[in-house]
């Protein structure tokens, strides 16, 4: 039995369950903080406009720097890129606090468009480590792994403004809590530098990952070109569109609007224990539902098809009974609201589940069609670079006022479009051995291609004879 089965969780540092382990505390640290305080509402503001416009500058920047990162990591490796990725989200959040006492835009404004260049950064090399770094056949866990970390983030997240602003009668979250926000962020910039470079990394089972040298600037761009050309990801587009579309949208209009500020931290940590959920459960189908990898993948499409209609039409019923101009709305208390706070809560964490199940099944998708760090990278930058095009869109819309009903059934559309394409990338892409699209576009040998040189003599022996005796 090999080190795979034995188990995935080996104690090695240089493991690739420590390392994706490791790179899920990093975005614990960092995006899973800067998700939290998003998912305050306008980044703990009462207007949301500062937020919005800053957002929208973020995935502006994220959606170029996300498609460029792939390259960009390949060239710098993990710690200089990760590094200096990490850094601007504690300018992010310092922003913020700067305008609870100045009330000035252009710094946050600023700021946000540099979390854009350094977020796009850490996510390409986020999703390379992920998702080579595991077996084919234990991508699934792996995935799952980070996700749980990584939420776990904003379930600490959440709780932080829920505690530190649990008496205040302020509309804003206090100095305190970006302050706090700033102190994990710190910590997690400081933890890329202990990421090991790939080419250390050993698996299970023995067997390094992949690593091919380029440190050519023109070689990573027409590569990074060749995406936008590459079957699968033009396929894979409106599942990244739509992938990070509807947060402006949860965030900003369910619990930012529904919530007074200390529920909208405890919402916001029940969420974030949702997609830790959801994360495990997806993860879970896409492993070890059945044997055949593609089929695993049809299945666990289904399940996301499935709960995100249900899940999307129980938002349409909710939707309905309220709209932008009821301000009232955001009295809702966790502890005084009583069963009105129960509906939108239930409803806030059934979102949660399917953002998580939603992007677990398309990073195992992406997952499935390479396995060397360098091409995950740029797919997985692509991915987060169309994604972050999507969000930029979504937080402007949402800055025009657009009614919140019109960007429900947007987010709604957008996801049941993506449903049969990425259908079409299991079909036709992922096999139960090494992808097509490796195989072609690496050169590498088919895998059922018998290498005669790697048999023994007692073999060729044994081989030479039956043919004899077929003559």
């Amino acid at each position: 039995m090999d080190g795979t089965k034995r188990g995935c969780l080996q104690p090695r540092y240089n493991s690739p369950v420590v390392q994706v382990g490791l790179i899920g505390v990093v975005c614990f640290c960092c995006p899973g903080m800067f998700s939290a305080l998003s998912g305050l509402g306008g980044g703990g503001q009462v207007e949301h406009t500062v937020a919005n416009n800053a957002n929208t500058a973020l995935y502006t920047t994220f959606a170029v720097f996300g498609i460029l990162g792939g390259g960009i990591y390949n060239i710098l490796g993990p710690h200089m890129t990760l590094f200096t990725g990490c850094c601007t989200y504690v300018l992010y959040a310092a922003s913020f606090m700067y305008y609870n006492h100045m009330h000035t835009s252009a710094f946050v404004i600023i700021a946000g468009a540099l979390l854009g260049v350094g977020a796009g950064l850490l996510w390409a090399g986020q999703g390379a480590i992920m998702t080579s770094y595991p077996t084919q056949d234990r991508k699934g866990v792996y995935i799952s792994l980070f996700w749980s970390v990584f939420s776990f983030g904003g379930v600490v997240g959440g709780f932080i403004p829920f505690i530190l602003n649990y008496s205040s009668t302020n509309a804003s979250v206090n100095d305190g809590t970006y302050i706090a926000f700033m102190s994990f962020m710190a910590f997690g910039t400081i933890l890329t530098l202990g990421l090991l470079h790939p080419d250390r990394v050993i698996r299970d089972d023995g067997s390094k990952v992949t690593l091919v040298k380029y440190s050519d600037v023109w070689i990573e761009a027409c590569e990074i070109m060749k995406l936008f050309k590459n079957r699968n990801m033009l396929l894979l587009t409106p599942a990244c569109w739509a992938s990070n579309f509807f947060i402006t949208y949860q965030f900003n209009n369910v619990n930012g609007l529904i919530f007074n500020v200390r529920t909208r931290g405890f919402s916001n940590a029940f969420y974030c224990v949702a997609q830790i959920l959801g994360s495990i459960g997806i993860g879970y189908v896409l492993d070890f539902s059945c044997k055949c990898r593609r089929k695993r993948g049809f299945i666990g499409l289904g399940i996301v098809a499935l709960m995100g209609t249900a899940i999307w039409g129980g938002g349409l019923a909710s939707q309905l009974k309220y709209d932008s101009n009821k301000s009232a709305m955001n009295d809702l208390d966790f502890k005084n609201s009583g069963s009105a706070y129960a509906e939108p809560f239930v409803l806030y964490f059934c979102y949660g589940l399917l953002d998580a199940m939603f992007q677990t099944l398309c990073y195992w998708t992406i997952g499935a069609l390479a396995d060397d760090s360098h091409t995950l990278s740029r797919y997985s930058g692509f991915y987060k670079g169309v994604q972050s095009a999507g969000a930029a869109v979504a937080w402007h819309i949402d800055s025009q006022k657009t009614s919140l009903l019109a960007q429900l059934l947007i987010n709604w559309g957008l996801a049941s479009l993506s449903y049969p394409l990425v259908f079409l990338v299991i079909l036709l892409s992922v096999t139960d051995g090494t992808s097509k699209q490796e195989i072609e576009e690496n050169g590498l040998e088919q895998p059922a291609r018998i290498n005669f040189s790697m048999i023994s003599l007692e073999t060729k022996f044994t081989i030479d004879q039956q043919i004899l005796c077929s003559l």
